[in-house]
């Protein structure tokens, strides 16, 4: 890309990518997957948690944005420059791996919502289902390949676009709302004892992450920034929205409908609500809207999952291939492999049984591990007082505590989402270590050092237990 067109992005653009990173096939699943686990009271604790969690990695992407400048990569150049290559290298497979997963999620849930009007669809993973995400997945692809510029300012006017919907779901649904069905759902059926409610909010856990994932799009492309600071204001800002917006749609559905009338219903769920609401225009309102939100954050993701091979080929951490741009500026190289692996993982969609529940969950834990290393090295800056030499105004203890609950909030997600989820991660990871090792061979510098052999070694140890456990049906699909 060209000195001149290199940093264009303004903080709404950015805010923009935030929100559209953000807002997709989660939001539109909130009502009867929260209600599956829990009622109003539940919901609150776990947006509470989340909220608070995510806030608190949002305000470590903000912090390293002004403080590490050079680090204009996001994701893995920080746990790169804080624990090392192979680490590095990890964050940045396991962003890239993890946002191809919620890709994948896209497609399913766009074919699980024309399921309703064409049963060959199905849920989302039958081949009729998959063999159309195939030429919207490709389509979008040679799209993309005419410029990031082009496909960046699409995504900005879908956002706008997906947001309206969203929007007056709330307000019509906010107008139905009645305040003694809601406190009936209050305890979400369950007893008044708080380990009841507090095991009803476990099970909603890695469906907050999901949501939430996409919270670092500004900072992915902050090279392209026109000013650094705006990075960590488009984080902020574009979270705090969406955050709103996450907690109105999951609790508005219980003053219009019984909880397990909301947890029966068919995903997207917010069409069935508002179907219960005004009738059958509400369903088809939101589905269109769902259509429209899902293939822009589809755009939004495909944009950064491109654009983090390309920068980390920057940084000998996979192979330099994939640091190519063609005449448009595009990754190319980049680009062509992570629709191939969203392709790879749409065709095995076909073999799982809950392809939405499995695909979401299993995004949110590949994810977990970079923002995990990010908060890590928010923290471990503010613990060595790196880049905190003149400190005036006591940012250094602010910012030791936000590192401090970002990194407890990520470790708990990730241990929240069971062994399961850690040994299908390491099945992906084993694998996409060779990335590694050729970019490595490329430039003649050593593959791994003691601790990274140790560590690689679990991996490959974790693989070996994952395949194991599918084989013999410990872990079902």
């Amino acid at each position: 890309m060209s000195a001149e067109t290199q940093q264009n992005l303004t903080r709404t653009t950015m805010m923009g990518m935030v929100v559209g990173s953000m807002v997709g096939a989660g939001i539109f699943s909130l009502p009867a997957t929260f209600a599956n686990a829990t009622g109003p009271f539940g919901a609150l604790i776990a947006w509470g948690i989340a909220g608070t969690g995510m806030l608190m990695l949002a305000f470590v992407f903000q912090a390293l944005a002004i403080r590490k400048p050079e680090l204009d990569a996001g994701i893995f150049t920080y746990a790169k420059d804080g624990f090392g290559d192979y680490i590095g290298f990890m964050a940045a497979f396991g962003f890239w791996a993890g946002s191809c997963l919620g890709n994948t999620t896209y497609f399913v849930l766009i074919k699980s919502t024309l399921g309703a009007a064409i049963p060959a669809f199905g849920d989302g993973n039958t081949i009729p289902a998959v063999a159309i995400s195939s030429i919207i997945l490709w389509s979008i692809h040679f799209m993309i390949l005419r410029g990031v510029k082009q496909a960046a300012a699409i995504n900005k006017i879908v956002t706008v676009a997906k947001i309206i919907p969203i929007i007056l779901f709330i307000i019509i649904v906010a107008a139905a709302f009645k305040k003694d069905l809601f406190i009936d759902n209050f305890w979400g059926g369950g007893s008044y004892d708080m380990n009841d409610v507090l095991a009803q909010v476990r099970q909603t856990m890695l469906v907050t992450v999901f949501v939430f994932i996409g919270v670092e799009g500004a900072s992915v492309f902050s090279r392209y920034a026109k000013n650094r600071a705006d990075v960590g204001w488009a984080t902020v800002m574009g979270f705090l929205g969406v955050l709103c917006l996450m907690i109105l749609v999951t609790l508005l559905p219980y003053g219009v409908m019984l909880r397990p009338e909301i947890a029966e219903l068919r995903q997207p769920s917010m069409a069935g609500v508002l179907q219960a609401v005004v009738g059958t225009w509400g369903a088809v309102f939101v589905s269109a809207g769902l259509i429209i939100s899902v293939l822009g954050a589809y755009l939004a993701w495909t944009l950064l999952c491109a654009e983090a091979l390309f920068t980390a080929s920057k940084y000998d951490l996979v192979p330099k291939a994939f640091g190519y741009e063609n005449e448009n500026g595009v990754p190319s190289t980049a680009l062509w492999l992570t629709n191939s692996l969203v392709q790879l993982f749409l065709i095995l969609t076909i073999f799982a049984q809950y392809a939405f529940d499995l695909t979401l969950e299993l995004t949110s834990s590949m994810t977990l591990i970079p923002y995990l290393l990010v908060a890590g090295y928010g923290l471990k800056l503010a613990l060595t007082g790196e880049t905190y030499e003149a400190d005036p105004s006591g940012a250094r203890r602010r910012e030791l505590i936000v590192g401090i609950l970002a990194t407890l909030y990520t470790f708990f997600m990730l241990l929240a989402g069971g062994l399961e989820y850690a040994l299908l991660s390491c099945i992906l990871f084993a694998p996409g270590t060779l990335l590694f090792i050729f970019a490595r061979r490329e430039v003649n510098l050593r593959i791994f050092t003691g601790k990274e052999i140790l560590l690689f070694s679990l991996i490959l140890i974790g693989a070996i237990v994952g395949i194991y456990s599918l084989i013999t049906g410990a872990i079902v699909l």
